[in-house]
Formats: structure tokens, C-alpha cells, sequence
């Protein structure tokens, strides 16, 4: 059984810092397609980074490319995502997911219903 834990969620000023884990289980983070997506208070949910993980293919939206850090640690079966310079439109929750299959980076970000294993969420919350 798979699963994914996210974690480090909270609520932070704006210009902060903050480092989201998943932790996960049953899935080895060397195989498939790994990434993190969030959701914003009445908005749809969005790709915010994402690996293929035999390539190291790396995506990220253009809205948090420079200031967020997609990672992972494969013998601690987790994966982060550090999150800098932090903006009020950083808020929302953020999730975890995993695909067994191989996608590219930006197709798996941009076509979140392949990712086959979820996370519950971590609320992010950027204010003042």
C-alpha cells in the first residue's frame, strides 16, 4: 500500500521561508514520476514542481521558478520542496503526488490526473 505524508505546512510572512516533506511508503522515489501541486482558495489546482526521476528532468511553474527547490532524499523515502521568498499567492494547500509510469516533468506538472498516489495536504499559509 502506498502512501504520502506532506508535512512543514504553517503560516509564514511574506519574504519567509519554508521547507514541505513527503514522506512516503510503499513507493521507491527512483522509479516514476514525483512532484508537488498545490491549490489556491477558489482557484484550480496547479503543478508546482515536478521530477522524472530516471532522467532528473525538473519542472517548475514559471511563478516559483527561482525561489522554490524540488528535492529528494532516496534512502530516507522522502522528497521536499524548499520554498523561499514566499508570496501571499503562495498560499494554498500543497500536495504531494507520485506516478508509477515516466512522464517528462512538465507533462506530469501540467496533467495532474496521472499522477496515480496523492498526499492529504499541507496548508501553506503567507502573511502578514
Amino acid at each position: 500500500q502506498v502512501q504520502l505524508v506532506e508535512s512543514g505546512g504553517g503560516l509564514v510572512q511574506p519574504g519567509g521561508s519554508l521547507r514541505l516533506a513527503c514522506a512516503t511508503s510503499g513507493f521507491t522515489l527512483d522509479a516514476g514520476t514525483i512532484g508537488w501541486f498545490r491549490q489556491a482558495p477558489g482557484k484550480e489546482r496547479e503543478g508546482v514542481s515536478c521530477i522524472s526521476t530516471r532522467t532528473g528532468n525538473t519542472y517548475y511553474a514559471d511563478s516559483v521558478k527561482g525561489r522554490f527547490t524540488i528535492s529528494r532524499d532516496n534512502a530516507k523515502n522522502t522528497m521536499y520542496l524548499q520554498m523561499n521568498s514566499l508570496k501571499p499567492e503562495d498560499t494554498g494547500f500543497y500536495y504531494c503526488a507520485a506516478a508509477v509510469a515516466l512522464y517528462t516533468a512538465r507533462y506530469a506538472c501540467y496533467n495532474s490526473n496521472v499522477m496515480d498516489y496523492w498526499g492529504k495536504g499541507t496548508l501553506v499559509t503567507v502573511s502578514s
